[in-house]
């Protein structure tokens, strides 16, 4: 199965990101603009949190906040979870369902190389699955 390291070398990404500081707004409108979400909180190069459509939802909206006066570093998700570009999706995908989380950080030691979503790794899990599919005919096949 595949590696988180291979995942992000066939996918060619850019990580996006917010600083602690930042408002929500300013998080909500890149979001928007790439069409996604959630955002890494870098304070520099360190991985501070994640910022998701469901922080916001939980702890701006239903707390009646406005998303133009609170900051990224107050409703974030503060202790992340991670994994490292050795494990695999099938990891990945136990450490989601495991922990309820739809968005992992992808490190190498210290460094932020990623960030898989939910969605990624069902994907990849059907397209390994479909392979493995194709094999098995054409062995079959003979």
């Amino acid at each position: 199965m595949k590696t988180m390291g291979h995942f992000l070398a066939d996918n060619k990404r850019l990580i996006y990101s917010v600083r602690p500081d930042a408002t929500v707004r300013e998080a909500l409108e890149l979001m928007a603009q790439k069409n996604i979400g959630a955002l890494l909180v870098l304070d520099g190069e360190t991985l501070a949190g994640v910022f998701s459509e469901r922080d916001y939802a939980r702890k701006v909206i239903l707390k009646g906040r406005t998303s133009s006066e609170a900051l990224v570093q107050d409703i974030m998700t503060a202790k992340v979870i991670t994994v490292e570009s050795a494990h695999t999706i099938d990891h990945c995908m136990q450490v989601m369902t495991e922990h309820h989380i739809r968005h992992l950080p992808i490190m190498d030691k210290q460094h932020v190389k990623g960030l898989i979503s939910i969605g990624d790794v069902v994907k990849e899990m059907m397209a390994h699955q479909k392979s493995i599919i194709e094999q098995l005919h054409r062995y079959i096949a003979g």
